[in-house]
């Protein structure tokens, strides 16, 4: 299908749609790109590489909504938001959605007027030492230099946590990962403390990573995910949607090599036929055609195949799935129902 006739089949199925509920969806097609708010540069969640072309896990999926919506996953605009501005950002309509390892919190989520449409990530806060510390336990910190970005949920974590278990510490506050990076490095905090996933990442990119530890102690829930505006429900439903297409895709066997070949007739597992578009009608009920599902699955493939090509054991970050498998393998990560 041709980009003309594929944004005319748009506009046509979004006739079905509230025009107020579908404000962000027309704005994306008249401009023919999704603007992506993203980290500033997390190794293996989001950077531009070597060409400055982006990729990570969390860009990937910035890429399927975009071929969801667009019928290509290049056609993408990052913009680099600090920890202080990425939700303003996204409020003032300076992007589309937010994909940069974000926790879900209440406060965002009401006062913030924001909705998160799903959770790509289960993470929690965490502890990195150097090795040389000689520390084996975050209970052993008692005194010490914390390297922290201001703007995050990690701040009131790490006060909850040292005033819970009695013990002090001196805050060293930065603005950004690169900077909580370089102080680390310098000497100038004894810890830096974020979520587990940004500590394996961040540790990655040092000269000599296991010459640094990160502390065995998880000291927080942080269900990370994509962000979008309040009052948006149908843009709501085409992030969440895409999401759950990605995680249902890994858990049906529908990976990024035989998409294709499954959807061109319908199967046997009536989920997938409707996840694919062979069967029913889901795609017009987010004002989009019944191809959507398998333009965002061909970009990078599944969850699990974003997961392992990304941040992975694999890797240099290193991630196990834990939380993040699927819920058929005792994680958390479960699609909702197709039907």
């Amino acid at each position: 299908m041709t980009k003309t006739v594929f944004i005319g089949a748009l506009a046509v199925a979004g006739l079905t749609a509230g025009v107020a509920s579908a404000a962000t969806l027309d704005d994306v097609v008249a401009r023919g790109s999704l603007k992506c708010g993203s980290n500033e540069g997390l190794a293996g969640f989001a950077a531009p590489d070597a060409n400055g072309v982006w990729e990570g896990f969390d860009v990937a999926l910035c890429r399927a909504i975009a071929a969801a919506v667009l019928g290509d996953g290049q056609s993408v605009e990052f913009v680099p938001l600090t920890s202080q501005t990425r939700f303003t950002a996204l409020a003032a309509g300076e992007v589309d959605v937010l994909v940069r390892n974000s926790t879900w919190t209440f406060t965002r989520d009401t006062d913030l007027a924001l909705d998160f449409p799903g959770i790509n990530y289960y993470d929690g806060q965490g502890f990195m030492v150097p090795r040389a510390l000689g520390v084996t336990s975050a209970s052993e910190l008692d005194g010490a230099t914390v390297c922290i970005q201001t703007g995050t949920t990690t701040e009131l974590n790490l006060a909850d946590y040292f005033r819970a278990n009695g013990i002090s510490y001196e805050p060293v506050p930065v603005a950004t990962n690169a900077e909580g990076q370089q102080q680390y490095l310098a000497g100038a905090c004894d810890v830096y403390t974020t979520d587990v996933s940004g500590l394996a990442a961040t540790r990655a990119t040092f000269e000599a990573p296991g010459d640094h530890v990160i502390l065995p102690e998880v000291v927080s829930k942080e269900p990370l995910g994509p962000a979008v505006r309040h009052g948006d429900n149908n843009w709501g439903d085409i992030v969440r949607w895409t999401l759950h297409a990605l995680i249902a895709a890994e858990e049906y066997g529908v990976t990024m090599e035989n998409v294709a070949e499954l959807a061109a007739a319908p199967t046997d597992n009536p989920e997938v036929n409707r996840l694919l578009g062979t069967e029913g009608e889901l795609g017009a009920m987010i004002g989009l055609d019944n191809d959507w599902a398998v333009r965002a699955i061909s970009v990078a493939g599944n969850y699990g195949e974003i997961f392992e090509a990304n941040i992975g054991e694999s890797t240099s970050v290193g991630l196990a799935r834990g939380l993040n498998a699927q819920w058929t393998e005792g994680g958390l990560m479960y699609g909702g129902p197709f039907r």
